[in-house]
């Protein structure tokens, strides 16, 4: 009987302690909830010059309002289509600079925006945009051509050419995106980068990565899914 009983207490003893355990879970994963759904998201920085210096704003604020934008400008893409900074308008878009008979860096670099293509294909939010930086050579028909054999798809990815004047003077005085730092260019000295840029919807810099390398194409692939969220 003595010994029924001491079953029985241990029985009793295990209950309450599992039931304890269960108990604590509970409340662990409901304090998780809690903190992942008040914890404040980290913003992208924002870039206003050719050190890339990071930029800590707040968006929406009338700092960011006032930062650095994009400017309009008027080319024409690999259709004969106008594009202008309103096509980009409500949009993030990836932009890059190269040429179509580039033997060097610009196969790579279209490889890995041919990447960001498949990725985002489906998501009208994200837009490509490459300038030629040989506008002269690369005619509406050769970006044509050039985007049928890359797979290009027509209004996601913008091959654009235009005037060189404005097409250099948007790459170094805009987006930055030459990194030789007080070495002065001017429209003689050809412009050649394998930098791509983010930009928000609010036509603001939000980040720079090196269109060779696969960690950096990694690490801008997280930056549009963070951006697409603030």
């Amino acid at each position: 009987m003595k010994l029924l009983l001491e079953i029985k207490r241990y029985k009793l003893l295990l209950l309450f302690l599992l039931t304890v355990v269960i108990g604590c879970n509970d409340a662990i994963k409901k304090e998780n909830i809690i903190v992942s759904e008040t914890s404040r998201t980290e913003y992208l920085p924002y870039y206003n010059e050719e050190s890339f210096t990071p930029n800590w704003l707040t968006p929406g604020s009338k700092e960011e309002q006032g930062f650095h934008k994009i400017p309009d400008f008027n080319l024409v893409n690999q259709l004969g289509e106008p594009v202008t900074l309103q096509t980009f308008d409500d949009k993030i878009y990836v932009t890059d600079f190269f040429f179509t008979i580039c033997p060097g860096i610009c196969p790579q670099m279209t490889d890995n925006m041919y990447k960001l293509q498949e990725e985002f294909k489906d998501d009208t939010d994200v837009l490509l945009l490459s300038h030629s930086v040989m506008p002269s050579t690369d005619t509406v028909s050769a970006l044509k051509e050039y985007a049928e054999i890359h797979d290009v798809i027509d209004n996601k990815w913008h091959l654009v050419t235009g005037d060189k004047n404005e097409i250099y003077e948007l790459g170094r005085d805009h987006y930055f995106v030459e990194n030789d730092l007080g070495v002065p260019k001017n429209i003689d000295d050809f412009l050649h980068t394998e930098n791509f840029l983010l930009i928000d919807k609010n036509k603001h810099i939000r980040g720079i990565y090196n269109g060779l390398n696969r960690a950096s194409i990694a690490q801008l692939i997280t930056d549009i899914n963070a951006l697409q969220i603030e």
